[in-house]
Parts: C-alpha cells; sequence; structure tokens
C-alpha cells in the first residue's frame, strides 16, 4: 500500500481560528446522554508527512440549532465551524439516537472528495472505526453522518490524569494497529492519528475515529501513508506512556521534549516505564528504529507493528490491591480497666500484667472438680453405648423388619439421580446484528464431536461486546424440566470463553436477556465447559449465551480471530 492516498485528519485544528466547543454531559430530546467530541490538534506538532492540498474556499451554510437535515437529522450544537465546513451534535429523529455531522456548501473545493472518502470509509464497516451512517449531497449541501459515542473517552482526556498502565497502553498500540492495517488491506489511510481522535470505550476497546472523512475535509494528503500513519501508533503510544508529546512542540494538553535533545526513549524520559513498550515506540517513531539497548527494524507499517507486538510477552492487567482491615482495638472493658477514672490526653499508661493462672487453693479444687466430672461423664457414655450394642445383637426378626422398612422410608428421602435431558428442537437466537450459523444448530446435540455449531469470526475480543451482545442457541426440553447441569464440548481452547444458561418462554423470547432468568454462567480456557445451575428452575426452553470467545488460529471455514464452536451438548436433570 505505498500508492498515494488521502486519509483521515482531525475536524479542527490550533491553526489559529477558535473552534465552538459543545459542553460535556448534556442531553437531547431522546433522552441520550451526550459528550463532547473535539478534534483540535496542531500540524506542526503531529510530526508526520501530512499535507494540505491548497483549495479554493467556500463560505461555509447559515445553519442554526433546529435545523433538520432530510427531515431526519435535527441539529443540536455547533462543535467545530472550520475552514468552510461545520462539525454538528444532532439527533437522528427516525431512530431517536445521537449522531454527528459534518457539513460543507456541494461547491466547496473538497465536497466530491468529501464524499467519496465517506463512501469507501462506510463500505470497510470494522467496528474499531466511528462508522460513517450517512454520506448525501441535497439542497446545495454535502452532508456527513456518523456516530456519536456517548460512553467514550478521547486519550486526551485520559492523559490529563497521567500516563497509562502498561497493560492498557499495550491494549492501545495493539488494537490500533490491527485496526489500522485491516485498514490499508483496504486502500484506506489516516495520516492524522492523534489523542483526540482515539476513543476509549466503557467496556474497555479502543475507537478511532475520522477514517478518510476527516482527511478530505482538510485536504491531507501523504506519499507514504502507511510509514505515517505508523509513526502517529507510536507517537500515541510514547503519550500513553510518558504523558509527553514526542515533538518538540506541545501538543492535545501534552508537553513537548525539551529542545535539542531529539528524540529520547520512553524509558528514559519517565522512571518506570514497561522497557518492551518503550522499544515499540521508539521503532514505529521516525528514528530508524534504533534504541539505547538494542538496534531493531523499524517498523515502517501497521502490518509489521501488528507483528512486533505479537512477538512481545504479552503484558497481563495489575493484579487487584485489597486494603488490609484494620486492627482489633481492645475495649477498655477488655483491658481490666473498667470503671477506672479516665487519663489526660498523651499520658503514659503502665500496661496491665495478663491474669496469672489458678495457681490458688480455690482454683486447684476448681481443677480436680472439672477433672471429676470429665472422667465420671466419659464412664456414662461408655456404658450406654455397651447397653446399646447388645441390645441391638440380641433383638428379634420383627424387630429386624421394622428396621429394614424404617431404613427404606429413610432412603426415600434422599435426593434422586440425575438424569438426562432429551433435546426436541433448537433455533438460534440473534439478539442483534447477524445469525452465526442457523443451519448447524442441530449438530450441537446430534451425539457425534466431529460437526458444530461455530460463530462467526471477531476482530477484537475475548468479550463480543460491544460489537455484538452475544450469540446463542434456544433448546426446547419438550416440557418443564428442570435443569441442574449442561455438558458442553468446544472446537476450540484458549482464553477465554464465557457461557450463561438462561429460561426463557420459547424458541423466539419474547423479551431480551434482561428479561430472563439466569440458571448458571461458566468460564473456561479449554475445550469442554460444564455449566451448574446456581438456583432451582424449572422451565421448558433454555438459552445457551455466549459473550466471551478465544482467540483461534485459521481453519478450513476461517481465517484466525476471536471465535468458538460448540460440538456437543447435554442437559441433565
Amino acid at each position: 500500500m505505498a500508492e498515494r492516498s488521502t486519509a483521515a485528519v482531525d475536524v479542527a485544528e490550533n491553526s489559529g481560528e477558535e473552534s465552538l466547543t459543545a459542553k460535556a454531559d448534556q442531553s437531547t430530546g431522546d433522552g441520550v446522554a451526550q459528550k463532547r467530541e473535539r478534534d483540535t490538534d496542531n500540524d506542526e506538532a503531529q510530526g508526520s508527512d501530512g499535507t494540505t492540498v491548497p483549495g479554493r474556499k467556500a463560505s461555509t451554510p447559515e445553519l442554526h440549532s433546529g435545523h433538520k437535515l432530510a427531515r431526519r437529522y435535527r441539529l443540536e450544537e455547533c462543535v467545530t465551524r472550520l475552514d468552510g465546513f461545520s462539525s454538528w451534535r444532532a439527533v437522528d429523529e427516525k431512530l431517536r439516537r445521537a449522531v454527528g455531522v459534518h457539513i460543507l456548501p456541494a461547491d466547496h473545493a473538497r465536497a466530491r472528495s468529501v464524499l467519496a472518502a465517506a463512501r469507501s470509509s462506510a463500505l470497510l464497516g470494522d467496528p474499531r472505526f466511528v462508522q460513517v451512517l450517512d454520506a448525501v449531497e441535497e439542497n446545495d449541501l454535502v452532508y456527513v453522518v456518523h456516530e456519536w459515542l456517548p460512553d467514550a473517552v478521547e486519550l486526551t482526556t485520559l492523559l490529563s490524569a497521567g500516563p497509562l498502565e502498561p497493560h492498557d497502553a499495550y491494549q492501545l498500540a495493539s488494537q490500533i494497529a490491527s485496526a489500522m492495517a485491516a485498514a490499508h488491506r483496504e486502500g484506506l489511510a489516516h495520516l492524522r492519528l492523534n489523542p483526540n481522535a482515539v476513543l476509549r470505550t466503557s467496556t474497555g476497546q479502543w475507537r478511532i475515529r475520522g477514517l478518510a472523512v476527516n482527511a478530505a475535509l482538510r485536504g491531507v494528503s501523504s506519499d507514504t501513508p502507511q510509514r505515517t500513519d505508523t509513526e502517529a501508533i507510536g507517537a500515541l503510544l510514547y503519550a500513553a506512556l510518558t504523558q509527553r508529546w514526542p515533538y518538540e512542540s506541545d501538543a492535545y494538553g501534552l508537553s513537548g521534549l525539551p529542545k535539542d535533545i531529539g528524540l529520547i526513549a520512553p524509558d528514559q524520559v519517565r522512571a518506570g516505564v514497561h522497557r518492551g513498550l518503550s522499544e515499540l515506540a521508539m521503532r514505529a517513531l521516525a528514528n530508524d528504529g534504533a534504541t539505547a539497548s538494542r538496534h531493531e527494524s523499524a517498523c515502517t507499517t501497521p502490518e509489521e507493528l501488528v507483528k512486533a507486538i505479537g512477538e512481545m510477552p504479552r503484558i497481563r492487567p495489575p493484579e487487584p490491591a485489597f486494603t488490609a482491615p484494620p486492627e482489633y482495638q481492645r475495649t477498655t472493658y477488655q483491658q481490666g480497666v473498667y470503671g477506672r477514672p479516665a487519663t489526660h490526653p498523651g499520658a503514659t499508661q503502665p500496661v496491665p500484667p495478663p491474669p496469672l493462672p489458678l495457681q490458688s487453693r480455690t482454683g486447684k479444687a476448681l481443677k480436680w472438680a472439672v477433672s471429676a466430672l470429665l472422667i465420671a461423664a466419659l464412664g456414662l457414655g461408655s456404658w450406654q453405648l455397651a447397653e446399646a450394642l447388645m441390645d441391638r445383637g440380641g433383638s428379634s426378626n420383627s424387630d429386624n423388619q421394622t428396621q429394614t422398612t424404617d431404613g427404606s422410608d429413610k432412603n426415600a428421602k434422599r435426593p434422586q439421580p440425575v438424569k438426562p435431558l432429551a433435546i426436541q428442537e433448537a433455533q438460534e437466537y440473534v439478539a442483534s446484528g447477524e445469525a452465526q450459523a442457523p443451519e448447524d444448530v442441530a449438530k450441537t446435540y446430534d451425539g457425534s464431536s466431529s460437526t458444530y455449531w461455530r460463530t462467526k469470526r471477531y476482530n477484537a475480543g475475548p468479550k463480543l461486546a460491544p460489537y455484538k451482545p452475544g450469540v446463542g442457541i434456544v433448546y426446547d426440553l419438550g416440557s418443564a424440566q428442570e435443569v441442574s447441569t449442561a455438558s458442553i464440548q468446544l472446537r476450540y481452547p484458549g482464553d477465554h470463553t464465557t457461557i450463561h444458561l438462561y429460561a426463557t418462554d420459547s424458541l423466539t423470547p419474547s423479551t431480551g436477556i434482561d428479561g430472563m432468568k439466569e440458571i448458571g454462567t461458566g468460564t473456561t480456557s479449554g475445550t469442554s465447559l460444564t455449566v451448574k445451575a446456581d438456583k432451582r428452575v424449572k422451565t421448558q426452553y433454555v438459552l445457551l449465551w455466549i459473550t466471551d470467545v478465544p482467540n483461534a488460529p485459521s481453519d478450513g471455514y476461517s481465517g484466525s480471530g476471536y471465535k468458538q464452536a460448540i460440538t456437543d451438548l447435554r442437559f441433565m436433570g
């Protein structure tokens, strides 16, 4: 992908023009919480070879809050008005959700390139990017509608509180590099990746906004788009590790490096920086890959960066910190000072000595009395035990029969052994998006381990959210049964698979997951899982719901990625 490419940049820049930003945490008429989405940066601070293509100026359309586009998108608040275009927070009144809108005149010098970039970005359909929802030319206006993420936080905001933990920085570099590698395979680039263009959702997933569209809005292009984007990812990782921007100019609320010393490794800027991540950032930045201790080759494409990350030892999240309980405080009564006058503050009080053992004449008598009682109790117990054994040996046949009857009565009260429950029918349950493999659901209970029902392949995991809340199958047991366990055989091992069991009302449930009663849940990194019922639930229909899947290699059906398959399933009652 060395060809010339036009890629994404930020909507607004600190280039002498003031952007209008909206206050965070406001709500639209449909009750959707909003956050400010700002895209301000500085060309010199970026440090890439992105260049701005000059074009003729066009007047910004005179729009106002409350204006509707296509009788559907109601403009709420202007976020940016810059260089002949404006960006708005809006409401899609048809689907009742918040959206973002870029608007520019149809005769703007870059109007055609904006439409083309928006359509190319929309065709990518990768959930790791903020999605383009609509691109229209209408009434002398060109506008692009994109997702608005109310629960996402910009990397700029996260770094204002300090550098990221090594695990978070590792996830940032891994997810962003993987996403950009996928975009470049489709011929799309993002020449203006910066802390304002990277968002972290409430589930911990990193998402990129402005692919292709924002570049077209600003007219930025590059002769080496892959190298430019790789350097930008290195700059993001550098900032995440050090809370410093790896160039001399300050940008995005971060201080630049001291002048006249050049680019230095992150572990030389801040103590305690992870050595492997520090070297990875240097390989991605424009420094020929040289570090203080190693001379690895530079990463010039996102694909090479993904490979370098894959060769690193995986960085695990930090262990949760537990607060030690407070020390036990003895009361004054236990200290033997009950009823004594209060002491003055600061006065040193002698520690009372522990009570002496019973050494007096009365204490010795008490010990002998207790010993005698214990001996008497042991003798009485032995005599009663011997008498009971003699009575049992001399009992009659009628007594034996009575005892047998009593024993059978006790056995009748014992719990019945578990039994397998036959599956009569099954159907795939789709909460959102596309089905996985509805034609193969019967293969999960056909008794053959060589056949299976499988999920689709996902680019990120193990948790399927937010791309999909989960995938699963509803099973019909023929009649209401009490389910105690489910034994599930899986095709792919790895970290990790999580499965939930829910009681529902039919093969096509009338409620969502939140309206169902959970039977049990289980997690495994192997190929078998037993889910035990947490409580006694009687139901005819059971939903097997998968929310986490492992990273599995490519096979005859799909390439490597996060996926899972069920080869066999048995319910016990």
